[in-house]
């Protein structure tokens, strides 16, 4: 009796300390955003790399260079874009929260994936499950999966180029693009900005996009979607999607809970979804060499990990 309420004890204990550090995750990722637009806004580089921070600007300046190209093509004037107003535009979307947070997560991805192909070999487009997927009797699996190598290979030539097509971003996000490009116009530009506005639209689909694809493929395997929990074996879009579908999560919060300051939440994630504590280890060891278990991760239960993401846990009555 005295080892069962030890153990409960310990539990207990764990459960408390993991939901203060997972409240300091929070913490850290809400002041993610602000940050990250003043440096877009400015040269400084504190806090978060140059490479990074390059990285997300020239994507939101693609991003503002694409809107502005599509205007420019509804009329018969020049197709040339006047840098103020690219300038300007980008700037308006650095400002927007969710862009940026978008924006972060993407740039973060790419960085993890060409990480992981760096040192553990794991290709960033064609990797061991998505071979098998594509090999599959089932004919539109095999086709989803051809879809979903392509997206990710356009990625990952976007990634390199510091770039993001607009119809890769998703449905959310499009609107708020579109939202900040009207609100920069000119009175007098409105009804060209209103004929590209609805050609861009009429164009958007976001169930083929990357996002789109990725969360298709990893809802049509069913009960095999457990083999994308694997990074070594799916790599890391899959498994990035694959956890975020299994722990409840938006996929932005599953791609950063693989940063080394997010390692409770990672630890959490995963035993949300379901990963026994040695197979949780594995899966930090190939995210980073040196990045550590949370104490007492491997105690919480994956109800009580689930309920701890959501928010919904409460203490036990005794």
């Amino acid at each position: 009796m005295d080892n069962v309420v030890t153990s409960v004890t310990e539990t207990e204990q764990a459960v408390g300390a993991l939901r203060r550090d997972l409240a300091q995750c929070d913490s850290a990722l809400a002041g993610v955003a602000p940050v990250l637009s003043h440096l877009l806004a400015t040269n400084g580089q504190a806090l978060v790399s140059e490479h990074l921070v390059a990285r997300m600007r020239g994507m939101l300046g693609n991003l503002a260079g694409s809107m502005l190209s599509a205007e420019a093509e509804t009329t018969a004037g020049s197709k040339h874009i006047d840098s103020s107003r690219l300038n300007g535009l980008s700037n308006r979307l650095a400002g927007s929260s969710i862009l940026v947070s978008h924006c972060y997560a993407l740039a973060m991805e790419g960085q993890l994936t060409a990480d992981l192909e760096e040192r553990c070999g794991i290709d960033q487009v064609l990797t061991l499950l998505l071979q098998e997927l594509i090999a599959s009797t089932d004919d539109s699996i095999a086709e989803l999966a051809m879809a979903t190598m392509s997206a990710q290979a356009r990625y990952v030539q976007a990634q390199r180029r510091m770039s993001l097509p607009i119809g890769e971003l998703p449905a959310e996000l499009f609107h708020e693009a579109v939202s900040l490009w009207r609100s920069s116009a000119s009175e007098g530009d409105q009804s060209e900005l209103d004929r590209a506005i609805t050609n861009l639209r009429g164009k958007f689909d976001e169930g083929n996009s990357r996002l789109g694809l990725l969360t298709r493929l990893v809802g049509a395997m069913g009960n095999g979607m457990r083999a994308a929990l694997d990074l070594e074996h799916a790599g890391f879009a899959l498994f990035a999607t694959a956890l975020a579908r299994t722990s409840k999560q938006p996929r932005e919060l599953a791609v950063l809970s693989c940063h080394e300051r997010q390692a409770t939440r990672l630890a959490i994630a995963l035993r949300a979804a379901g990963l026994k504590p040695e197979e949780v280890r594995k899966q930090f060891l190939m995210i980073q060499n040196d990045l550590t278990l949370p104490e007492g991760a491997d105690l919480v239960a994956p109800e009580t990990a689930a309920a701890m993401l959501a928010g919904t846990y409460s203490e036990p009555v005794r």
